[in-house]
């Protein structure tokens, strides 16, 4: 058996293919039982969230390990785009970095570098990859499978990013371009406005860079709208972040406590 064959992302397949994918992000599950929820909800990704959440290292792990099993894929956003903190992730199981505030090709690289096994970055090899079962292989083949399956996710959540989107879109390495909206927004001095003219010129812009490099563009911040999220990906977008397992599961008990509230009017 080769790593190959033990180690695929499907993601990054069905991108290929033209088809959109969709997330759920994780700030309130601590253990592996999300990742099964994910996985019968329909969800191809599971974005656990470590800048805006008390997560561990530990449970991100657990729930990293449980993806990989279920055939979703585990991406983490790291709290700061350094070393320490993107080969960590990588090594406890994720197949993907989201590297948040990215504003410059030279930080875009600086990720990618963190991210890849030598040739193609400078991330360390451990010799004993969760990803490949923690079996034995000859070091190029695991540089090989372990870079072609990790995939490398900046967000743009400034103007200035989205005023060097073209060069950052070109960083050979990255795969997908978020937009961070409601950062982004809130940087231009528009926070909330999404039905802004300027949403769909932010969105316009990066789909177009997205498109020239080969990359592809993922729609955030937009939980609250998927009137939004339709369009965006009628124009391009090919990545959706749906929203939060918090705020999943505070609709539903609100709506369900709201129902049973109406039952004795």
């Amino acid at each position: 058996m080769t790593a190959g064959e033990i180690l695929s992302n499907p993601l990054k397949d069905k991108l290929a293919r033209g088809e959109v994918v969709s997330s759920m992000t994780v700030r309130l599950a601590r253990t592996p039982e999300i990742a099964r929820i994910a996985r019968t909800a329909g969800f191809d990704m599971l974005y656990i969230d470590l800048e805006h959440s008390p997560l561990t290292l530990d449970a991100t792990a657990q729930i990293c390990l449980a993806c990989l099993d279920l055939g979703v894929m585990p991406a983490v956003r790291v709290p700061a785009n350094t070393p320490e903190y993107v080969s960590r992730v990588l090594d406890a199981g994720a197949l993907g970095v989201i590297a948040p505030h990215v504003r410059s090709a030279d930080e875009a690289r600086a990720v990618v570098r963190a991210a890849k096994l030598p040739p193609q970055g400078e991330r360390s090899n451990t010799g004993a990859f969760p990803h490949l079962h923690y079996r034995s292989f000859p070091a190029p083949e695991v540089a090989e499978t372990i870079n072609a399956a990790t995939m490398v996710i900046v967000q743009f959540e400034s103007a200035n990013a989205l005023a060097r989107a073209d060069e950052i879109a070109s960083v050979d390495g990255v795969d997908i371009v978020l937009v961070g909206l409601n950062d982004m927004l809130g940087d231009m001095g528009l926070a909330g406005q999404y039905d802004h003219p300027k949403v769909r010129e932010i969105y316009g812009t990066v789909i177009e860079v997205c498109r020239k490099h080969g990359k592809h563009c993922g729609v955030g911040g937009l939980a609250s709208r998927p009137d939004l999220m339709a369009e965006y990906v009628r124009m391009g977008a090919r990545y959706v972040s749906s929203g939060t397992d918090l705020s999943f599961l505070l609709g539903a008990a609100t709506a369900r406590a709201k129902e049973i509230g109406g039952f004795g009017t």
